[in-house]
């Protein structure tokens, strides 16, 4: 049940970042001096995963030009003396496993995740939602071990006040939570009336699934929006085996929007050991 491989859903046009993503994928935008994606693909590594699958599209080539090695640019650092510069570079792919998959025809999350199953195989698998970063890889290390434990999927949830929950999916539990944040779910629902809503758990952009996640991917019907809902597959899962939610209780940054992205930012460059000291500094000494 050892989960080895993380399915990152990349495909996405960002169009709330025009006009910037016209000519940059937005996956490629820097948080500090790392690319968005790469602070996701951080935290799959440190949580045991050796094996990215990047879900892109054929009109952003960036992303997969990310990943190549380009022996004409680590030349030319190496001879201006930026070794340490050129060391991360030939790093990027070097001790884990990058694949990039094509989703030509998006039609939502469910169908961007299949676009996958046959470069990940038969085996119990992290999806990672790029609009979401964690500040550690904590969280989905923990998912992976409640996986392993309970032979089930698992998502990671977040608590939000009962007003919001319309605008989320939510899961429906199964008794209390335990005090390390796990609860047994019954059922997912989407975008609930607020009277309406099994609890004020909402349904983040990490998840944890076992391999039978890939027929109930494969067998599903155009939902809302006429998209094909990886929800719908969840459901399907918790009607039939074992299923978890784990609370996100911090270092969760949602940047799906420029504001969020900016926020996320620089509470990241506060927790970078290089950055940190002088971004504080810097933030101190602003005048607003």
């Amino acid at each position: 049940m050892q989960v080895r491989s993380a399915v990152i859903p990349a495909a996405g046009l960002g169009t709330r970042f025009l006009p910037a993503t016209k000519a940059v994928p937005k996956e490629l935008f820097p948080i500090g001096d790392q690319p968005a994606i790469q602070v996701v693909i951080d935290e799959a590594l440190g949580a045991g995963i050796d094996h990215v699958v990047i879900v892109s599209s054929r009109s952003k080539p960036a992303v997969a030009e990310y990943f190549e090695r380009d022996d004409a640019l680590l030349a030319a650092l190496e001879e201006k003396g930026k070794i340490e510069t050129a060391d991360r570079l030939r790093a990027i792919g070097r001790d884990w496993r990058v694949s990039i998959v094509y989703q030509d025809d998006p039609k939502g999350l469910g169908h961007a995740v299949g676009c996958a199953r046959s470069t990940v195989g038969d085996e119990p698998f992290a999806v990672m939602l790029p609009d979401e970063m964690m500040a550690t890889a904590g969280l989905l290390a923990q998912m992976n071990g409640v996986c392993a434990s309970t032979g089930g999927s698992v998502v990671a949830v977040a608590e939000v006040p009962r007003h919001a929950v319309s605008s989320y999916g939510v899961i429906d539990p199964i008794g209390p939570m335990s005090d390390d944040g796990v609860v047994e779910v019954r059922d997912l629902v989407e975008k609930p009336a607020i009277d309406e809503a099994p609890s004020n758990l909402i349904i983040t952009g990490r998840y944890v699934l076992t391999a039978d996640a890939w027929d109930e991917i494969d067998a599903l019907e155009p939902g809302r929006g006429g998209e094909l809902q990886l929800t719908d597959a969840l459901r399907a899962q918790a009607r039939r085996a074992p299923f978890h939610a784990v609370l996100a209780e911090s270092g969760r940054y949602d940047t799906g929007n420029p504001l969020g992205f900016l926020t996320a930012s620089i509470q990241l460059g506060l927790v970078n050991p290089e950055l940190g000291d002088d971004l504080r500094a810097f933030l101190r000494n602003l005048e607003l």
